[in-house]
């Protein structure tokens, strides 16, 4: 993978590096194995729980790439 995009499915970052739970968990979405982080991508979750998706990207892109 790449970068992560607000596109991408919140399982597929989970899957790509599990560590990457924390950033979800920080922001509330605390279901992480429901169906819905199967087939929701980022921009679709941070839309439920206010938060800024180009934000939670940019975290999650710089831990990927400093990890």
């Amino acid at each position: 993978m790449d970068k992560i995009t607000k596109d991408t499915i919140i399982m597929d970052v989970l899957k790509f590096n599990p560590d990457t739970a924390q950033f979800f968990y920080e922001i509330g979405m605390h279901c992480l194995g429901c169906p819905s982080a199967s087939g929701e991508s980022i921009e679709m979750a941070c839309a439920v729980h206010g938060v800024n998706a180009d934000e939670l990207v940019e975290k999650i892109n710089n831990f990927l790439d400093n990890n």
